[in-house]
């Protein structure tokens, strides 16, 4: 796994626009008084949206004088969770899981597509700053491995032909559709299902 990137350059101030603040306020009031802190997660992922899909310093600190609470613990969750961007990323961002299932079933290949198609590192755009990419912890679609996510979708049971066409697709303005490339629903097993379909000679 790649060091979290935070940008050298980094924006002078940051403040949620109207329409964010409304629904910032609407989230703290779900918690009990003085538990207010407890919305910092929503609210980094609120300042996330606002700013191209990455979080600066100074967003940090607007929440923390939001929350009223140490800058410092703000900073601690959003270099902690792999979904808080600190540096820009592209307008479609890859992120690639490399946990044990998916890596089991080929999810190094996917970085391969990713090194040969984005860029050759993590966190680096892609020539035309569309796309980056980055290898991720779990994202909880172990059945439907490997798989990764573009922005907030979800493309399963992948290879990397099926990759290289996603991004091909992207590359063209077109819209992948997002799921499983194998095209079973949800998560059931390959090959159609195979339980609870009932004896007929019973």
């Amino acid at each position: 796994m790649a060091i979290k990137k935070i940008s050298k350059i980094q924006p002078d101030k940051f403040e949620f626009n109207k329409n964010n603040k409304d629904i910032a306020n609407n989230i703290i009031k779900n918690y009990p008084s003085g538990k207010q802190q407890s919305a910092v997660m929503p609210l980094l992922n609120i300042a996330q949206k606002q700013n191209d899909n990455w979080i600066p310093l100074a967003a940090m600190k607007y929440i923390a004088k939001y929350l009223d609470m140490p800058y410092i613990k703000v900073y601690e969750v959003a270099t902690f969770y792999s979904m808080y961007n600190l540096a820009p990323v592209g307008k479609y961002f890859f992120q690639v899981c490399t946990t044990t299932p998916c890596m089991l079933r080929g999810a190094y290949d996917l970085v391969k597509v990713c090194k040969k198609k984005i860029s050759e590192n993590e966190n680096q755009l892609s020539d035309d700053e569309k796309t980056s990419w980055l290898e991720v912890e779990c994202l909880g679609a172990c059945v439907n491995a490997p798989m990764l996510q573009i922005n907030d979708d979800y493309y399963e049971d992948l290879d990397p032909t099926k990759l290289e066409s996603i991004i091909d697709k992207i590359n063209k303005n077109e819209d992948p559709k997002p799921g499983s490339y194998k095209g079973r629903i949800s998560t059931e097993p390959e090959n159609i299902r195979k339980t609870l379909l009932g004896n007929k000679n019973a």
